[in-house]
This record gives C-alpha cells, structure tokens and sequence, in this order.
C-alpha cells in the first residue's frame, strides 16, 4: 500500500481481524484508483436511541490530488456489511474521479432522422432511409412511444444506430409526436 491508512475506532473494541480486513479493503482501493494520497477509515457506534443491538456507522475520507473524497455508510447492525458498503461506494467514486481526470466521458448516441422506406407487417421489420440513402432494419420490438401498426411508408422517425448482428440498424425508433393519451388531448377537427 502506497498511502497512508489511519483506523479510528470509537466505542468499538479493537479487532487484529477487523484492522485486518480493513487493511485489505484500503489496499484494493489502489486497483482503482492508483494515486491515493490516504485514507482515513472511521468506525463508530452512535448513542443508542430506540434502536436494540449495537449499530455501526462507518465514514472513509479519501485523499486524492486535488480532492477529497467522503463517503459515509449510517447505521447497518453488522460492521462488516457497513465497511463492504462503505468501500463499495469508494471504488465508484474513485472510479468516476479516475474518469474525469482523464477526460474521459460518457458519450451518448447523437438521434438521427429518417423516413420508413418500407415495411413487412407480417414479419414485424421494416427499413429506415437516412438522409445519407443509407437504408436500417428495425424490428417491432426496436419502437419506443409508437405502434408498429401506425407505421406507413414515409414516416418521419427518430432513431439511434446500432450494431446488430448482421450490421448497423435502427434501435429506440419514435416519431417524436405525441400520441392522445399520452398527456395531451386530440385536437378536433372542425
């Protein structure tokens, strides 16, 4: 272990296992995030209220450059359950801060628009034109907020593109429209 590990016990007997096993804890925290300054590890039992048996809280304040990381896990019975919850939560943000460090981020699909070129209703899939004449398969199951059957060819529809098993196809396809029902009263025509 590269870093500094302090274990603070409060109205908790200390333990060669617990100290141990917290140890282990800390030390696979580096697996996840390589340049952790330390690491401070707080266990303690809160005044009792109406609660019987004996509660543990436990709170790791992590030190990264540039940060510090806090997590808190409040009232579990069992300390061993607390600090597998504790430290869980500190891998995740380890590995968000890891993440953001180097600039990686999540980047959605863009939502493309096309018109349905054709449809086979007895099989359920269609193909979608992109404005590149680029043409997509979508099945029935790939529709979100629309009904296969209101589907004709010309269709306006929003997609995302997707690898599928025998290329790209369309996935989540919608007609961006409102359908009644859906929050929105029908227009009547006059």
């Amino acid at each position: 272990m590269k870093f500094q590990l302090q274990i603070t016990t409060r109205d908790v007997p200390h333990s060669e296992a617990l100290e141990n096993h917290i140890r282990q804890k800390a030390e696979k925290l580096e697996t996840f995030y390589s340049n952790i300054i330390g690491c401070r590890v707080v266990i303690e039992v809160p005044h009792k209220h109406k609660h019987q048996g004996r509660v543990f809280d436990v709170r790791l304040d992590i030190t990264v450059p540039g940060k510090e990381l806090v997590v808190t896990r409040e009232a579990d019975e069992d300390v061993y359950v607390a600090l597998r919850d504790a430290f869980g939560a500190a891998k995740r943000q380890l590995e968000d801060y890891g993440r953001r460090q180097r600039g990686d981020i999540k980047a959605h699909a863009p939502v493309l628009r096309g018109k349905v070129v054709r449809l086979v209703a007895e099989e359920d899939y269609g193909f979608i034109e992109t404005p590149d004449g680029q043409e997509l398969y979508f099945h029935r199951e790939n529709l979100a907020n629309v009904n296969f059957d209101q589907l004709v060819a010309g269709s306006e529809v929003q997609f995302l593109e997707d690898i599928g098993s025998e290329g790209f196809q369309a996935k989540r396809v919608s007609t961006g429209k409102r359908h009644a029902g859906e929050g929105e009263e029908e227009e009547e025509e006059e």
